[in-house]
């Protein structure tokens, strides 16, 4: 099963993986962690771009492969990918540095731009979906929290964001903290993630070339 969407929100820590239980192997880190009462083992994965889960039987190192059947339902399965999923939060607990750039990056639009924000969805709580706008009344920044499956991740958790408009879009997609938009016209906009992974200079660059592209 794949957590990868976990590297684009927190930054890892190798001493503290290392201490954790993690070894090196040909280029990656890789943990083997009992579940299930010792019957299963989970072997986690981590490289550079991914972190990845398989679980095998202890008795027999077969996979077991009900784990990774998007499909696959019921109380056991449910039971060992629930095992794993504690497994993993424990190591981004304890071996990754993420705190997000929210309240940091809204600060930064309140004092630079001067703009105070709006939720234009009624419908919607205020404090998900946030509008800055331009003088001229026009949206530079939206600021969001989103699901990671809307970014192409198989994760339902969610992570804030935030929509810029952008000029040479494909040199910016790294696909690790800057996306194709969500919800808006690709072409046009960029989402960049508001995690522990971006670099919080370029998002303010870029946020700046927002404002100008929109103003303009």
């Amino acid at each position: 099963m794949d957590y990868s969407y976990i590297l684009n929100t927190s930054v890892s820590q190798k001493d503290k993986l290392l201490a954790f239980g993690f070894s090196e192997a040909g280029g990656n880190l890789l943990l083997k962690k009992e579940i299930a009462g010792g019957q299963f083992y989970a072997e986690i994965k981590l490289s550079e771009k991914t972190l990845t889960a398989d679980v095998f039987e202890t008795a027999t190192d077969e996979k077991y492969v009900l784990f990774n059947v998007a499909s696959a339902h019921g109380a056991f399965v449910g039971q060992i990918r629930s095992e794993v999923q504690n497994v993993i939060e424990e190591i981004r607990e304890k071996c990754f540095i993420s705190q997000d750039i929210k309240e940091k990056y809204v600060d930064f639009l309140h004092s630079y731009f001067k703009a105070q924000g709006d939720n234009p969805w009624k419908e919607q709580p205020y404090d998900t979906s946030i509008v800055y706008r331009c003088p001229n009344n026009k949206w530079f920044a939206l600021v969001m929290q989103i699901k990671f499956k809307n970014l192409g991740f198989e994760s339902e958790e969610p992570v804030w964001a935030v929509n810029l408009k952008a000029e040479n879009i494909e040199s910016l997609i790294d696909k690790k903290s800057i996306f194709p938009a969500y919800h808006m016209n690709k072409k046009y906009w960029i989402t960049v993630l508001l995690t522990a992974v971006t670099d919080f200079e370029k998002l303010c660059e870029l946020t700046k070339k927002s404002f100008a592209l929109v103003q303009k």
